[in-house]
Formats: structure tokens, C-alpha cells, sequence
């Protein structure tokens, strides 16, 4: 008995104290790898929320000087310079109205000088509340070449411009918003790729901010040209493109049939129909030289409703054609979709990092949450090179199509502050909207915000 308390006493408990420490420090090991390894991975998220956008910036630059040496640099290649066409068929603009009364006047009337020669105007009122019908039929009373089509009720602009198409006789239709203004020259320049490629479905136009009263009109100047035209140009390069404009697009009517036309549920049916076409092996085109003056939010609520409902309308495309996306002969939009995929991964990741920058300030947060800072310390350097450089190769191959466009660029400097905050959060809160909305809803109109006049 002596002798096995003394085995208790001198074996068996040293034994049990050994294995404690040794699994506190285990523990400890693990506590400390884990630590390591979410700081580990809190970092690499830095440094993809600090890189994506510089890598993007330099492949949308690349991607557009490529565009503009290839097809843009000949001295010829300007809207003034049309183009010769093989025909000059019959081609339908289509304007879909709701309450644009104000400035339906003037978007006739620059329609009517059109100088493509063999042309009509079908204006489909879409159950407007002010005097939209009455100017309407005013206008068709005076021009032969204005057909009105008169919907009672608020259909949504899905509906409007497939009524205008049904109710056209051609096989080219352009169709362009009720408040903006088409450049003489833009049905030419967009007729020659449809009579160039028989595999054109769709031809976006290049719209132009005419709003330029406060700094987000001033700077939305800057974001078409810089931002939104070198993404254009990069993407026309790589063969697809994410969206048309909903302001200005060409499109072939046999193309829009086979697709079943615009859907009338999504939010933004540029997006919805650009990936419907390309979806069937379409092709998609940007013209620049198809210019059209556009009215734009000049506030922040405005703009943060019109941004919400872009981001809205992505995350529903990425929702819905998801599935048609696993197949090869979808190959070709993999690039697109990956694109805008990471580019909603790096919103929420900038939110992520935001929240936990904040909440150091107000909390105690363990070490490895801790965000020491947004902006590595020679990162604003090399924030505002890029920035420079970007909006330098925009200006350079944009100024052709509008003069004094340099002015416009002391205010971009503005944009990473109020625009990047603005689209990180309408892309979080847009993708949450597309989940949760119901299926099936109808998508009408709602009057945006057209700029301070």
C-alpha cells in the first residue's frame, strides 16, 4: 500500500501536472496560431481592398489605349467624318415617356436632325401624369416622321420599348431616354456596325453629362470619360461587355426577338437585356462617335437612388444568369461576370474594413482586428498617380468628343472621397435588395433625379 501511494504520489501526479501545462500551453498555441492567422488573413483583405482598384485602373487604361490606337487614333475617325454605308435601311428611334414634359420638346427636335436619311420617331407615352401626351401629340401634328403611342397606365420602360419595337415595321431600332439629347451624327455611326457584322445586336452610344451646375455633376463629367468610357473601351477589346447604356443603344430587331425582348421584372434593363443578347452569342459594341447629351443627379440623394438602383440591377443579373454561366458556350462572359463578382466581394470587403477602422476608435478590439489604417502610407502616392494617370488617358482620348473637357478635371479629385463611399454602399445594400426582392415584381417607372436647371 506504501508502495502505490508512493507510485500515486511520486508518478501519477507529476504526471497529471505535466499534462496540464502541456496542454495550457497547446492552448496557448493555439490561441496565438489563431490570432496569427486571422491577422494574417485581415491583412491580405487590406491589401486586396487597397490593390483591386489600382489593379482595375491600369487594365481599364490598357484595355482603352489598346481600343484607341486599333480603332480611334485615324484623324478621320471623328463624329463630323461619317462613314460611308453600304445601304441606309429604315431605322425606328424609340422614346419611352414618363413625365418628361420638360424636356421632351427638345429631345424631338434634336431627334428631327438626325442626318442618318431614312428614319421615324415612335414616342410611346407610358402612362404619364403632366402634359407628356399633350406635347406629344402637338409634335406629331407638325413632324410626319413622329408616330405616339399612348399607354394609360405606368407599364415601366421594359414595356414602353417593346411596345415601340412591336409596333415598328424595321429591323433597326435606337432607342434613347425622353430628356436626352441625340447628336445628329449618332444613327449613322451606329448603322454601320450593324451592316458591318451580322452578328451585332446591340450598338451603345458614348452619353455626355449636359448637368454640371454643383461637384457631383462636375464630377460625374469626369466619371463618364475616365471611369465608365475606359471600361467600355477595355471591355469592347476583350469582346463582351457587362451593360449598354440605358440612355442610348442601337439594337437589331430579329436579336431582340430571339431573347424575348426586355424583361419587365428587373430593375435595369440595360443590364438585364445586354446579358440576354450575349448569353445567345451575340455581339455587343461601343461607338464613341454616337454621342447623346444626358441629364444626371446633381444631389446626393439623387444620386445615392440612382447608383442603389444600378448596383440593384447587377446583383440581379449576377442572380439570375448564374446557372447559364456553368455552361462552355458561356465561356466568353466568364470575364464580365468574374469582373463585376470581385468587384462586389471588394465593396463588402471595403465595409468590412471600414466597420472595424471605426469601431477601433469607440472599442478595445483584440489585436489582430485592429486596422492600423484605411491607406498604406505610400499609398496616397500611389492613389493619386493612378488617379492622375487615369484621368489623363481619358482626357487625351476623350477631348476629341468634347472640347474643354480638361476644366472638368480639377474636380476629380473629389471622386475616390464621395463616389467610392457611395458605390461600396449601394453595391452592399444593392446585392441585399436583389436577394430579397420578390420574384416576378414589375418594374415601373419612378421620375429620377434630372440635375439642377
Amino acid at each position: 500500500m506504501n508502495s502505490l501511494n508512493a507510485f500515486f504520489d511520486g508518478a501519477i501526479l507529476p504526471s497529471i501536472n505535466q499534462v496540464s501545462v502541456f496542454l495550457v500551453a497547446v492552448w496557448h498555441a493555439f490561441i496565438a496560431n489563431g490570432s496569427f492567422a486571422l491577422k494574417s488573413w485581415i491583412d491580405a483583405l487590406l491589401d486586396f481592398a487597397f490593390y483591386y482598384p489600382l489593379f482595375m485602373a491600369y487594365l481599364w487604361m490598357i484595355g482603352a489605349l489598346i481600343y484607341y490606337f486599333h480603332w480611334e487614333k485615324n484623324a478621320a475617325y471623328a463624329p463630323e467624318h461619317l462613314p460611308e454605308l453600304s445601304d441606309y435601311p429604315a431605322v425606328s428611334i424609340i422614346v419611352p415617356c414618363h413625365n418628361e414634359g420638360r424636356d421632351l420638346h427638345d429631345t424631338i427636335e434634336y431627334l428631327l436632325l438626325q442626318k442618318y436619311p431614312n428614319f421615324e420617331i415612335i414616342a410611346v407615352n407610358d402612362g404619364s401624369t403632366d402634359d407628356t401626351l399633350e406635347i406629344l401629340l402637338a409634335l406629331a401634328e407638325k413632324n410626319k416622321q413622329v408616330r405616339v403611342i399612348n399607354l394609360e397606365l405606368n407599364q415601366g420602360k421594359a414595356i414602353a420599348m417593346k411596345t415601340g419595337a412591336l409596333f415598328s415595321k424595321n429591323e433597326y431600332l435606337v432607342c434613347i431616354d425622353g430628356d436626352a439629347l441625340l447628336a445628329p451624327e449618332a444613327t449613322h455611326w451606329i448603322m454601320q456596325h450593324f451592316l458591318s457584322g451580322h452578328r451585332v445586336a446591340a450598338v451603345t452610344g458614348n452619353p455626355r453629362i449636359r448637368t454640371r451646375s454643383t461637384l457631383l455633376g462636375k464630377i460625374q463629367v469626369g466619371e463618364f470619360s475616365a471611369i465608365i468610357g475606359l471600361i467600355k473601351r477595355a471591355q469592347r477589346v476583350y469582346g463582351r461587355i457587362f451593360t449598354v447604356s440605358g440612355v442610348v443603344t442601337g439594337f437589331r430587331k430579329s436579336a431582340l426577338h430571339r431573347v424575348g425582348y426586355w424583361s419587365n421584372d428587373m430593375v435595369t434593363d440595360d443590364i438585364d437585356i445586354s446579358w440576354k443578347l450575349q448569353l445567345d452569342h451575340w455581339d455587343i459594341r461601343f461607338e464613341p462617335n454616337a454621342l447623346c447629351w444626358i441629364l444626371m443627379p446633381e444631389t446626393l440623394g439623387g444620386l445615392w437612388r440612382q447608383r442603389l438602383r444600378w448596383a440593384q440591377g447587377g446583383a440581379e443579373a449576377l442572380i439570375r444568369y448564374y446557372k447559364k454561366l456553368g455552361l462552355w458556350k458561356s465561356r466568353r462572359m466568364w470575364g464580365v461576370y468574374l469582373e463585376y463578382l470581385t468587384s462586389v466581394f471588394w465593396s463588402y470587403t471595403m465595409m468590412a474594413v471600414f466597420i472595424l477602422w471605426s469601431l477601433d476608435w469607440f472599442v478595445e478590439l483584440p489585436e489582430a482586428l485592429v486596422i492600423p489604417t484605411l491607406i498604406p502610407s505610400w499609398g496616397g502616392v500611389l492613389l493619386g498617380i493612378t488617379c492622375l494617370v487615369q484621368f489623363a488617358v481619358s482626357l487625351i482620348i476623350d477631348s476629341r468628343y468634347e472640347k474643354n473637357l480638361g476644366k472638368t478635371y480639377y474636380w476629380m479629385i473629389w471622386y475616390p472621397l464621395v463616389y467610392w463611399i457611395i458605390n461600396v454602399l449601394t453595391a452592399v445594400f444593392g446585392l441585399i435588395k436583389a436577394i430579397l426582392k420578390k420574384r416576378n415584381t414589375r418594374a415601373v417607372w419612378v421620375s429620377p433625379d434630372r440635375g439642377i436647371r
